[in-house]
C-alpha cells in the first residue's frame, strides 16, 4: 500500500526546528491527527533515535507547528505548538515553543496566510493556542520575500541570519489553561514546597512565555556553569528535578497529582536553576565572561538539561527579573534589578539578552511585554511521507 503525501515545510526557529504545517493539511479528527503527527515524526521510540521520522531525537528538535488564519480580530494567525514525545505515542499540547514563535511569521507569509510589505518589516500578529496570549513577530522583508540570511547570530545556533524581534504581550496574563491563571499561581513570587524524598524547596512559581518553575542552583547542588554532559547522565539528579517539578505543577494548578504530571504533561511547566554569573566554557567552546552577564540559567526540557535556553525560558527569566521577590530577581545585581530593562545570562550555549517591561498597579506588579531576538529559516518545504497505516485504527 502506497505511503500518503502531506504538504509540510520544515524549519528552523530560534535553536529549536520542526515540522510546521497549515492545520487544513492534516486530518481534522485530533486523535487521528496526532497519530499521524507522532508517525511523521518518528515516535514512540524505544531506541530514542527517531531514525524512522523527521524528529532529531532531542526535545528541541521532535516538535510540530499548526498554523491558521485567525477568527480573532487582533490577531492575524493563530499558532498551535505539539512538544512530541521520543519513546512514547504522546504530543504535549500544553505549552508554546518560544524559539519556534520566531517561525511563524515567515512561515505564515510565505504561506499567504498574512500579508505583507513587498520592503521593510511585516509585523505579523500571533495568537499562541496552547497558552492563550497575544505574539508580534516582527520579519524583515525584501522584494516581497521574507529576509532569511543576515548577521544576527544567537548563541545555539551555528549559522547567523536575519534577525527576528518577538513580543510577548503581557507575559504575565492569564497565561496557562487549566485554571493555573495570573503570573503567580500561589499569589507570592516565592514559596516553599515540600517535596517527597527531597524536601523543602524555595521556588518561583510563574507564569510568563510557559509555566515555569524557578530554583537556586545551590537546591540542586549545582553552580549554574553545568553542561548537558554534566547534567544528564546523572539519573539521581533528574528524578530529583522531576520530583521537584511534578510537585510544583500540582501547587500551580496543572495537574491533579505528581504522577499526572510526568506522565501526560512533561513539556509543562518547565525547570530552571539560577546562579550569580561564573566563568564557564561553553559547548562550543567558547569561553563566557561573567562580567558581562547578570545570571546563569539552565533549564530542563522533556526530562533533561536543554542545550541552550528555550524561548519561553527566556520570556520567563525577563518577567522574574523585574518582580521584585522572585529568585531570579534576588540573583539580579542590585544596579540591574530594575523594573525595566535588559537582562543578561549565560546558558549551555553562550549567552542571551532579553527584556521585559514592568509598572506596578494598584500596588501590584505588571509586566506588560517581554521582548527577544531570535531567527528563522526554512530547511525543507514539499511533502512527507506517512505510512497508510497512521491513518487506519
Amino acid at each position: 500500500m502506497a505511503q500518503r503525501k502531506i504538504q509540510a515545510v520544515y524549519m528552523r526557529g530560534g535553536s529549536s526546528k520542526g515540522v510546521f504545517f497549515c492545520k487544513d493539511w492534516l486530518p481534522a479528527d485530533p486523535v487521528l491527527r496526532d497519530r499521524v503527527l507522532l508517525r511523521v515524526i518518528g515516535s514512540p521510540d524505544p531506541y530514542g533515535q527517531q531514525i524512522d521520522g523527521m524528529g532529531g531525537a532531542s526535545s528541541s528538535t521532535s516538535k510540530v507547528v499548526l498554523i491558521s488564519r485567525s477568527i480573532r480580530e487582533d490577531c492575524d494567525v493563530d499558532y498551535l505548538f505539539g512538544q512530541v514525545a521520543i519513546d512514547k505515542a504522546m504530543i504535549d499540547w500544553s505549552g508554546n515553543c518560544g524559539n519556534l514563535t520566531a517561525a511563524v511569521g515567515p512561515f505564515a507569509i510565505a504561506q499567504d496566510l498574512v500579508g505583507a510589505p513587498r520592503d521593510g518589516v511585516a509585523s505579523v500578529r500571533i495568537w499562541q493556542a496552547n497558552i492563550n496570549a497575544r505574539i508580534i513577530a516582527h520579519v524583515p522583508m525584501q522584494d516581497g520575500a521574507v529576509v532569511e540570511e543576515g548577521d544576527f547570530e544567537l548563541d545555539g545556533v551555528t549559522f547567523p541570519a536575519a534577525e527576528i524581534k518577538i513580543e510577548f504581550l503581557d507575559p504575565g496574563g492569564d497565561g496557562a489553561e487549566d485554571g493555573a491563571g495570573g503570573m503567580f499561581p500561589t499569589g507570592s513570587p516565592i514559596d516553599m514546597l515540600d517535596v517527597p524524598g527531597v524536601g523543602a524547596v524555595a521556588l518561583t512559581m510563574i507564569n510568563a512565555g510557559n509555566p515555569t518553575i524557578f530554583v537556586d542552583a545551590a537546591t540542586l547542588g549545582l553552580t549554574g556553569t553545568e553542561l548537558q554532559r554534566d547534567v544528564n547522565g546523572n539519573a539521581e539528579l533528574l528524578q530529583k528535578v522531576e520530583a521537584i517539578r511534578a510537585h510544583a505543577a500540582v501547587r500551580m494548578g496543572l495537574a491533579k497529582t505528581a504522577e499526572e504530571a510526568t506522565q501526560l504533561r512533561p513539556h509543562t511547566p518547565k525547570l530552571a536553576f539560577v546562579a550569580k554569573p561564573l566563568a564557564y566554557v561553553a559547548s562550543s567552546g567558547k569561553h563566557i565572561d561573567p562580567a558581562a552577564l547578570d545570571l546563569n540559567v539552565r533549564i530542563f526540557s522533556m526530562g533533561k538539561l536543554h542545550h541552550a535556553m528555550t524561548g519561553t525560558g527566556a520570556v520567563a527569566i525577563a518577567v522574574a527579573a523585574v518582580i521584585p521577590g522572585t529568585i531570579v530577581n534576588r540573583m539580579m545585581p542590585e544596579q540591574a534589578s530594575q523594573a525595566a530593562g535588559a537582562v543578561r545570562f549565560g546558558h549551555p550555549s553562550g549567552s542571551l539578552t532579553v527584556g521585559a517591561e514592568a509598572e506596578q498597579r494598584d500596588g501590584a506588579w505588571v509586566v506588560t511585554k517581554a521582548v527577544m531576538s531570535r531567527s528563522a529559516r526554512r530547511l525543507m518545504e514539499g511533502v512527507v511521507l506517512v505510512p497508510s497505516a497512521a491513518f487506519s485504527d
